[in-house]
């Protein structure tokens, strides 16, 4: 694509300096709105009467309803634009905090969480894939720094639960309050966010994806991507106090330190991502991130030490911070139907969020120990994620969507 190309990106200017701080807000809101019901489930349990083993089915439930709309998200784009469908969806999102806060039966729980978890994936893609290309019109990364914002967004959302839980305000109170505040934010988001979509063409002659059995083909390498890449993240983020409460019969306090130590080294990676990228390249990047994360997680899991283990998740976090940014990017960025790397990857995603935690809970029963569980999935998948990344085709470079219909780009 040269200077002269008629539909070559615009220079990136005010009105895109906009649309990057509205798209970081909604990542921070969105991951601020998750975070204000996950801690308060298990008050949510007690309320409906259902066992923990009930809400676990009822998550599995809602994940499948975001594994089929990952199914059809690129469609949906395709006919709407990205903005209008991270509008609608972030407003579906935040409504289904009050009917989670109301709920007092399980129809309307599920209706609660499948309105959250089914419309998050819309809401992920199309933020992901503004955010990709406000990171190109700029020529300096940003992917990392606004996952980064949505780490930031869950410990918001989470103190900010733990406190008004402490302080005694009902469930209803708080979720119908949060939902207010987010919808705000959603206006705002939605005013500013770019209104012209655009489209990824080929990066140049070679092409990989034929090689490799076509378009198809490259879907399914980015379903295998985002798999292993929730592998070797949740997994992690979700195991690691077990590991020191369960394998070691360490406190409540100092299990509770594993899960700061992972978190914490993801978010330090993410704000210093896009300048190890600038200063690394991607390449290097990723195999430095795969290396890091593979150490730290040998380290956390394998040696019977406390203080090693909490320095392996630290160092794993570190590592791990920079996978799923550098895959979102490299998603919205293949050619074809907009939305569609994005949707294959989310839907590898969604597939990890229904099956893993069920496969190191059912490992971690045996006679295992906790750290062998999960280190039995998150260390070949860091090798897969690796292997995946190396066979997928180069991304492309972005031109304004030639399909955007007329209405698409204007208010």
């Amino acid at each position: 694509m040269t200077a002269s190309d008629s539909r070559a990106l615009p220079v990136f200017g005010p009105v895109d300096r906009r649309a990057l701080v509205a798209v970081a807000t909604q990542f921070f809101v969105n991951g601020a709105l998750f975070a204000s019901f996950f801690p308060r489930l298990p008050e949510i349990r007690d309320k409906v009467d259902i066992t923990v083993d009930q809400v676990g089915l009822f998550l599995s439930i809602a994940g499948i309803c975001g594994l089929l709309s990952s199914a059809v998200v690129g469609r949906v784009i395709a006919r709407f634009g990205t903005r209008w469908v991270m509008a609608g969806g972030a407003v579906v999102v935040s409504l289904s905090l009050p009917v989670i806060g109301f709920a007092r039966t399980v129809p309307v729980l599920v209706v609660g969480l499948v309105g959250m978890l089914a419309f998050d994936v819309f809401v992920d893609v199309a933020m992901n894939m503004q955010g990709s290309w406000l990171s190109a019109r700029r020529n300096t990364p940003v992917m990392s720094r606004l996952h980064g914002l949505w780490s930031l967004g869950t410990v918001a959302g989470g103190l900010t639960a733990s406190r008004i839980a402490a302080a005694g305000v009902s469930l209803s109170v708080h979720l119908s309050g949060a939902a207010a505040i987010l919808l705000v934010a959603v206006i705002f988001v939605s005013r500013n966010t770019l209104r012209t979509d655009e489209a990824p063409v080929e990066a140049g002659a070679s092409d990989r994806p034929s090689r490799l059995g076509g378009r198809r083909w490259v879907l399914a390498l980015f379903v295998l991507a985002g798999l292993s890449a929730s592998a070797v993240e949740a997994t992690s983020i979700d195991w690691a106090a077990f590991r020191f409460a369960d394998d070691y019969g360490s406190s409540a306090g100092f299990a509770a330190l594993g899960y700061v130590a992972v978190t914490g080294g993801m978010t330090a990676g993410r704000f210093g991502g896009d300048w190890a990228d600038v200063r690394l390249g991607s390449v290097r990047l990723g195999w430095l991130s795969a290396l890091l994360a593979g150490a730290g997680l040998a380290a956390a899991t394998l040696v019977a030490v406390e203080m090693v283990n909490l320095a392996g998740y630290f160092v794993a976090g570190v590592g791990v911070a920079s996978l799923l940014p550098a895959i979102y990017d490299r998603a919205a960025k293949q050619p074809g139907r907009p939305g569609a790397g994005l949707g294959a990857l989310t839907a590898g995603l969604r597939v990890a969020g229904v099956t893993l935690p069920v496969l190191v809970g059912a490992l971690a029963a045996t006679s295992l120990s906790v750290g062998a569980a999960i280190a039995l999935v998150t260390i070949p998948s860091v090798v897969i994620f690796t292997l995946v990344t190396r066979l997928l085709p180069a991304p492309g470079s972005y031109a304004v969507a030639p399909w955007a219909p007329a209405h698409l780009t204007s208010d």
